[in-house]
């Protein structure tokens, strides 16, 4: 799955666990082609761990934090910063589908 409007960032946490961060600034007219964006990485990770949603110290595969502000400094913006975090197994299969889009 290619995407367009959002670039990962990945850290390891000390606790065998795995964190992908991206945000992404836009003007409101793309406001909801990054929202659809991270629709579909959020269905993927519903659907390729359904029953693992949860905090994963707390025994869950993966969990997700999504923040959304407006920026207005003569331009108005809004700022999405979505964080997922995951197990070892999530993390994995989270590179082989998103690859193209972790840095």
């Amino acid at each position: 799955m290619l995407l367009r409007w959002l670039d990962f960032d990945y850290s390891e946490g000390t606790d065998d666990t795995g964190v992908f961060d991206a945000m992404a600034s836009v003007a409101p007219q793309h406001a909801a082609a990054v929202e659809a964006e991270i629709a579909q990485v959020l269905a993927w990770a519903e659907a390729t761990f359904p029953e693992g949603r949860g905090p994963v110290e707390e025994g869950g595969e993966w969990d997700s934090d999504l923040q959304v502000v407006e920026e207005n400094d003569g331009t108005l913006r809004q700022i999405f910063s979505l964080a997922i975090s995951g197990s070892t197994a999530f993390c994995e299969a989270f590179r082989v589908q998103f690859g193209e889009a972790i840095s």
